[in-house]
């Protein structure tokens, strides 16, 4: 059965030598009529686009907003209550209902950013459409300085439209890298790029539709979270596999803040709901593409702490409500729920080996969201790595007086011997 995505590929005219890392420069020797090795070495990337899609894209939602005069489809929740209003909840139906309409549609409705989504930074006026260029002439800027001073290879996007926009944000470097995307019912997807002296034709992506489990199960209005998206590669004699994920968000830390209440995964919360039938998937994953390579990495944004889970030492039989051990995809029930507590230490379960690439520099500059992106790596690539192996978060580049922020993210990276 083909695979549901959409790869792009264009031909260049122009042969255009492989970018190579700094670590990996060679002293000039004989002149030899064999082919060139490839480089020992390759940046890998993980980056949320916040809500990246074309300037028509940009320009149809702001017509639709202005009509239902910017309202909020999520109800706002007031600083310090525990849940909005019923007043706020009132307003948010109104909004869906204006917007559906005007859309045509739920489902074209779907496919719309929220009104709120670009708010500009004086918020005093609604964004524009050159506000909305700035956005991504700063996205464009951003991913071309990953390619060309960290010999960036391999990128995944979160909260992107589609493939075509990642194409357009590469610039000048497009012809130079493959893309591919996961196909969904809502604005935010999952995307990938890779070089093309890795594997133009040897390249293979797939999407992962278990990750797009159900918002809520059984319910008339229940939508698809955002599915995962699969890059395989062989280069250097290697195959190596790439899983994207964009987790369900709201779940995120185990360690208590003045804004975040600490949640683990079997909180009745509705986002921790979610959040934990995602992790039957991310398990089968992990088992299939280890029966295939030992060389995988997960990477994106898991809107999850995983890092603060590794650092609580979590026992084995507390992962888990009902103590069982957590080796093994968890037993699921009728709508996908598990008996997991702590995604860290159910993945990394002990009948696997993975480690996470520690955060070691933070560009100045660099806002915005902490601890949600992470980069995961098997254990037979992990061992292949120098012991003080780290990852790096990237600022964005932001014009002076920029109304609309290039991303809520930083891009995060790690150079990896391959």
């Amino acid at each position: 059965m083909t695979n549901p995505f959409r790869t792009l590929t264009s031909t260049s005219t122009a042969f255009l030598a492989p970018l190579l890392l700094s670590a990996c420069a060679h002293t000039a020797g004989p002149a030899s009529t064999a082919a060139p090795m490839p480089p020992a070495q390759i940046g890998v990337a993980s980056f949320n686009l916040a809500w990246a899609g074309s300037q028509q894209d940009f320009d149809h939602h702001a017509a639709v907003c202005t009509a239902v005069n910017w309202c909020d489809t999520r109800p706002k929740r007031e600083k310090g209550q525990s849940r909005p209003t019923e007043e706020a909840v009132q307003a948010a139906r109104q909004c869906v209902a204006d917007t559906e309409r005007l859309a045509g549609g739920p489902e074209k409705a779907g496919m719309l950013v929220p009104c709120n989504a670009y708010l500009a930074r004086d918020n005093a006026t609604p964004p524009t459409s050159a506000d909305y260029a700035a956005k991504l002439a700063g996205l464009q800027t951003t991913i071309a300085n990953l390619i060309e001073k960290q010999g960036v290879k391999v990128i995944a996007f979160q909260e992107v439209r589609s493939a075509e926009v990642i194409k357009t944000l590469l610039g000048k470097h497009a012809d130079r890298f493959g893309t591919c995307d996961a196909p969904h019912d809502g604005f935010q997807t999952t995307a990938f790029a890779w070089d093309k002296s890795m594997g133009e034709t040897g390249a293979k992506c797939s999407v992962n539709e278990d990750l797009a489990v159900s918002d809520n199960p059984g319910a008339k209005d229940a939508r698809k979270v955002r599915p995962g998206l699969t890059l395989e590669l062989e280069w250097a004699g290697r195959r190596v596999s790439f899983l994207n994920v964009h987790l369900k968000s709201s779940c995120a830390n185990i360690v208590p803040t003045p804004i975040y209440q600490a949640r683990l995964l079997d909180d009745p919360n509705p986002a921790c709901q979610v959040l934990n039938r995602q992790v039957a998937p991310i398990e089968r994953w992990l088992d299939s593409v280890a029966q295939r390579s030992p060389d995988f990495v997960l990477l994106g944004d898991f809107n999850r702490r995983i890092d603060e889970e590794a650092a609580a030492n979590i026992p084995a039989e507390k992962v888990r409500v009902d103590g069982s051990n957590p080796a093994g995809v968890p037993p699921q029930d009728a709508n996908g729920k598990v008996a997991t507590r702590y995604l860290w230490q159910e993945l990394n379960d002990g009948s696997r080996s993975l480690k996470q690439v520690p955060l070691t520099g933070i560009e100045e500059g660099c806002r915005g969201f902490t601890g949600l992106d992470h980069i995961v790596l098997s254990g037979a690539l992990a061992a292949r790595q120098a012991p003080d192996i780290g990852s790096r978060k990237t600022a964005v580049v932001q014009a002076p007086g920029q109304r609309i922020d290039t991303s809520d993210h930083c891009p995060r990276s790690v150079t990896l011997n391959l």
